[in-house]
């Protein structure tokens, strides 16, 4: 693995996002949801889709906080125009459990 720069690092802005609604995408490829994440008043809401489906339900994500890179540029997957790249790590299985805060935090909050 190689190094990059502290200043590398601060390049990738990722914030502190809200889930405020979730959906199935049944058009992916691979199981996946279309979410709508919050990211305060200074970025407002994006859209992105994620396959979390093992280790979530759509009606369970709402309100939840995720950490999320929102200054890649968009990227069309299928009919969904993902806006942010949601952050999470692999289980065991390799199926992604969602990074998120530990405490509260405010919406749009930059990682560092």
């Amino acid at each position: 693995m190689g190094e990059i720069s502290f200043d590398d690092f601060l390049k990738v802005d990722i914030r502190v996002g809200q889930i405020t609604r979730a959906e199935p995408y049944p058009e992916a490829r691979k199981p996946a949801y279309k979410l709508w994440i919050d990211f305060g008043p200074e970025i407002g809401e994006k859209k992105s889709s994620a396959q979390i489906t093992v280790h979530y339900a759509p009606e369970d994500l709402p309100g939840r906080r995720v950490l999320a890179v929102v200054n890649f540029p968009p990227r069309q997957i299928g009919k969904v125009r993902s806006e942010v790249l949601v952050l999470g790590v692999p289980d065991a299985d390799g199926e992604v459990v969602l990074i998120g805060p530990d405490g509260d935090v405010p919406l749009g909050g930059r990682m560092y």
